[in-house]
């Protein structure tokens, strides 16, 4: 009964997105990315060639998968590698990705595609993040006994898997050949459900952030624009979230903002324009008189790419999406020693818990929280202790690459 109301979800969701895609540009997106798709993959990739197929749901997930991908390519690098994404906003950010040889959406998961998919792909092995759970294609993997590697996996009481009327959910789980997971006490649910072929291993994400503040990209315009200057840099906003940045804008007139909204479509970014009047956009910036850039305390991000060096040329972070369905990267503006602050749909992110009880996250639901955390860090103590947090919480916990690496060269799946 729970796999026919499976397959019956699937189709209605399809639907709906065929439906939606006239008026939406992400389901737009979706529907085009998909259509004559397996037909695509089949005249795309290289036959007889054996692949490592990495699975993403979007960006977030991209970027926990990125460190184990760089270290296959730098140790192994005869390894071929395709990516697939479920979300238009990973695919069309990472669909030139140097990192994979091949990068498609996949396929909607029907029992049909899972066969043909695999048939044209016959991957090595699979590694999928944190929470894409796909029945057809977990149950097909195994019945063609391919390893399928689940990292950076993380759970929570409330999942369905650990419901009483969870079992056709607990059956997908059960596919999967090997769980590292982010903290212990994933590994000791996915005991209580029988579940033992699993082991901590950590959040891989912390391997590639704690490189970032090495590696960043001087940003000529945003060094201008906060040289001596008091800067919040806020990241992956929402109107939620730039509503609040406004009030605090008007409040101190000292601070200085750079604003890299979550969507940069032409709409959004002319409401930001009408909210905050002085801003500069980014993609114009050279273009203002030095008045212009004298007077104004927002910079506007128009483009996408560059949050991570960003973070470089700020003292406090505030992360949106926390308004939404759930805060964006903490960990980013973290590894610079900038402690963050973010709305209240948190939990589901271990990182913000930990920053929160580490003194280096700070979760708010209304302006006047938002105004006394911020004043609050004003100070140079309380600056300077939660900054430090931040930076050693993201330091201490790099090593999760390194673990998974060492499964797959013992388990002998590369080479």
């Amino acid at each position: 009964m729970m796999r026919f109301l499976y397959d019956l979800g699937i189709s209605i969701y399809c639907l709906l997105i065929w439906i939606l895609a006239p008026f939406n540009a992400k389901a737009k997106l979706l529907v085009n990315g998909r259509k004559g798709l397996l037909k695509q993959i089949e005249q795309t990739v290289e036959q007889g060639q054996e692949y490592i197929w990495f699975h993403f749901a979007s960006l977030g997930e991209f970027e926990q998968g990125r460190s184990v991908m760089e270290q296959i390519k730098q140790r192994f690098p005869s390894e071929k590698i395709i990516v697939t994404f479920f979300s238009p906003s990973g695919y069309e950010i990472r669909k030139n990705t140097p990192l994979a040889d091949y990068v498609f959406y996949l396929p909607a998961d029907t029992s049909k595609n899972a066969r043909k998919f695999l048939d044209i792909l016959n991957p090595k092995f699979a590694v999928f993040t944190k929470y894409e759970y796909w029945y057809h294609y977990f149950n097909e993997l195994n019945k063609r006994n391919i390893r399928l590697l689940m990292i950076s996996a993380i759970f929570r009481e409330d999942q369905i898997f650990f419901k009483q009327y969870g079992g056709f959910f607990r059956s997908i789980l059960k596919k999967v050949s090997y769980f590292f997971t982010q903290n212990n006490e994933s590994v000791n649910m996915l005991k209580w459900i029988g579940i033992t072929k699993a082991g901590l291993a950590g959040d891989t994400r912390f391997d590639r952030v704690v490189e970032l503040p090495k590696q960043h990209k001087e940003i000529l315009p945003a060094l201008h624009f906060s040289k001596d200057s008091n800067v919040l840099v806020a990241g992956s906003t929402w109107p939620e979230d730039e509503i609040l940045l406004k009030e605090l804008l008007e409040k101190h007139k000292d601070l200085k903002a750079i604003i890299a909204p979550h969507e940069i479509h032409d709409d959004h970014i002319n409401a930001l324009q009408k909210m905050f009047p002085n801003a500069m956009l980014f993609s114009k910036y050279d273009t203002y008189t030095d008045q212009q850039k004298t007077v104004s305390r927002e910079l506007i991000i128009d483009n996408i790419g560059m949050l991570s060096s960003l973070y470089h040329y700020g003292r406090i972070a505030y992360i949106g999406g926390g308004f939404g369905a759930g805060i964006h990267n903490t960990l980013e503006a973290a590894t610079y020693g900038m402690p963050v602050i973010f709305g209240p749909k948190y939990e589901k992110f271990q990182e913000a818990i930990d920053l929160l009880e580490l003194g280096a996250g700070f979760s708010i639901s209304k302006y006047q929280e938002l105004e006394e955390v911020f004043t609050a860090l004003q100070q140079s103590d309380k600056l300077l202790k939660s900054s430090l947090a931040a930076k050693n919480y993201v330091q201490q916990r790099s090593g999760a690459t390194q673990i998974i690496m060492k499964y797959l060269e013992t388990e002998k799946l590369l080479g």
